[in-house]
């Protein structure tokens, strides 16, 4: 088993993270203007990749009000391989879009809502609180950071779809990649993903630590 493996954060950098990777996808969000209904990522237009990336917000927020009585999933890597099958199956696509209908007639304020309601209520949180997610009971230490990561990689997505710079925060840049390093070695992935982020010729068709 790698050293790698179960790999944790402190909670004041899970906390500065997710504010920061929330606060860069309200900004993008910004951006949007009048193209809600341009390419986004895949199936979704734009609307529905920022209501899946807003589902990053609110699964805490719904999830703070689902305590958990034991911590089963001990890691945020094991909750990303425990979640890979739903996060493949079709009901995502299906939410994604669902999410991005309730933003309403101004998306971009919605998002800025949710993310101020959000932040405010981890005030009053230190960490330790045990949260039933889709895949089992967590500390909300550990969980937090799969929603970094989340907000990371899918505002990420909304940058490219609207063609503006990839700024993303050097705090949720690194919990991101923390867990897809981790995720690459103990899969055995490592090699290729090494190799392509030194300039050697690209990764295999398909490629995903996901």
């Amino acid at each position: 088993m790698s050293s790698l493996a179960g790999m944790t954060f402190s909670w004041a950098d899970s906390r500065r993270a997710f504010t920061d990777g929330a606060r860069w996808f309200v900004r993008t969000a910004a951006l949007v203007g009048d193209r809600w209904d341009r390419p986004g990522l895949g199936e979704w237009d734009v609307r529905a990749l920022v209501g899946h990336t807003s589902r990053s917000l609110l699964t805490v927020e719904n999830y703070l009000g689902q305590p958990a009585a034991t911590v089963e999933i001990p890691s945020p890597a094991e909750y990303v391989r425990a979640t890979r099958a739903i996060a493949a199956g079709p009901a995502v696509a299906a939410r994604g879009r669902d999410a991005g209908a309730a933003l309403g007639a101004d998306p971009a304020a919605a998002v800025a809502d949710i993310a101020d309601r959000v932040l405010a209520r981890l005030d009053g949180c230190d960490g330790t609180e045990l949260v039933t997610t889709i895949a089992g009971g967590m500390r909300l230490a550990d969980y937090l950071p799969t929603r970094s990561f989340e907000l990371a990689v899918h505002t990420s997505d909304l940058a490219t779809a609207l063609q503006v710079p990839l700024d993303v925060p050097a705090t949720s840049a690194a919990q991101a990649l923390r867990i897809i390093t981790e995720l690459a070695v103990t899969d055995g992935r490592a090699g290729p993903l090494l190799l392509a982020a030194t300039g050697r010729p690209g990764l295999p068709a398909g490629f995903s630590v996901l």
